[in-house]
């Protein structure tokens, strides 16, 4: 199977409705080229069989593309860790990135149609090699509406967040907006409008994302806590508050399903194009649905890395295929994760 027909089948499945054996049989497609083409996966897949899954570790450690890098296009790179080493994803095209981003945002997050944008984040020309900056400026690209005078503002300035900004954006606002942004720039937020004893009530229609861990350089918040203080700040019902859970190592994201699914439990879902299971820390078995374990991803938009996505954050799966995240394993990197991480890289020089 060569590049460009396995690029045509994975546009397919974002743009039609692809059934979970199509999926299935696509992904082992994928793991089969990329096992010959991405050093570090065939050298895990050898020590570990055709269903490998790469820790996301290894892109920190390794070029993980089955690309030379003068065909890179773009770079994303994780935030910068204690040890210093940043995970990073080459691109070749960015077109199924795109095509995959589109597609779910446009069902989870946009089904309503375009509207205002007001955003806590850099853009992707002040923050070139960040996978969400990169996201939330297409977001502005595709969803953003045509006869606002400024239909998407990005509340950020000098590396900072915006408050002046945030206030102008939100002030006596009469269209819906979407208010997109992380959760640290959310609590940071929160800090200075409490200060400036400043509240909001959001016209009927906008929506809250945010995305990102709760722990910040200052604080921890718990995502009930989080949720809370959205809805209260910007006079949004809780259930126009949606979580977003993406990784640099990926180039599809799952949202939280209350938008389209307000009666429903609040859990995530990634697109049909991708598949989620949970595995056992220790020997990365697969376990069954129901239990927690540790979130395998396998992403049919990730041609030119590793589609099979190795994580080490907890969830529990759901027969839907929906998941409940727990967040990041408590300790040290799971034992299954590290004994991955070392034969993916045995030999590196």
């Amino acid at each position: 199977m060569n590049r460009d027909t396995l690029h045509a089948k994975i546009a397919a499945a974002i743009d039609g409705e692809v059934t979970p054996d199509a999926r299935d049989a696509l992904l082992a497609e994928l793991r089969a080229f990329q096992a010959e083409h991405v050093e570090p996966y065939g050298r895990l897949v050898r020590a570990r069989g055709q269903d490998a899954a790469l820790p996301t570790d290894v892109f920190r450690f390794a070029r993980v593309a089955a690309h030379g890098s003068e065909h890179d296009v773009r770079v994303f790179r994780t935030s910068g860790t204690t040890s210093g080493a940043r995970g990073q994803h080459f691109f070749r095209d960015l077109s199924l990135y795109d095509r995959a981003a589109k597609a779910w945002a446009a069902c989870m997050l946009f089904a309503g149609g375009p509207m205002r944008l007001v955003v806590l984040a850099p853009d992707e020309t002040a923050a070139p090699d960040s996978s969400l900056s990169y996201m939330l400026s297409r977001f502005a690209t595709w969803f953003a509406a045509s006869s606002e005078s400024a239909p998407a503002t990005f509340c950020w300035r000098d590396g900072a967040l915006d408050v002046d900004a945030l206030v102008a954006a939100l002030t006596d606002a009469r269209e819906p907006i979407a208010l997109l942004g992380t959760s640290f720039a959310f609590v940071f937020a929160e800090d200075a409008l409490a200060e400036r004893n400043v509240r909001f009530a959001l016209p009927a229609g906008s929506r809250v994302m945010q995305t990102g861990g709760f722990k910040g350089r200052t604080r921890e918040v718990s995502p009930d806590a989080m949720l809370a203080m959205l809805s209260a700040r910007y006079g949004v019902p809780e259930d126009r508050v949606v979580a977003e859970y993406g990784m640099t190592e990926l180039s599809s994201q799952a949202y939280e399903t209350t938008l389209v699914e307000p009666s429903a439990p609040r859990r995530l879902r990634f697109p049909p194009w991708v598949r989620v299971t949970t595995v056992d820390p220790v020997d990365l078995r697969t376990l069954p649905i129901g239990q927690t374990g540790l979130l395998r991803i396998d992403d049919a938009a990730n041609l030119d890395s590793v589609c099979a996505i190795q994580t080490a954050d907890l969830a529990r799966v759901e027969a839907d295929g929906s998941f409940v995240l727990f967040g990041r394993a408590p300790g040290a990197t799971p034992r299954g994760c590290s004994l991955a991480v070392e034969e993916a890289l045995e030999g590196r020089s």
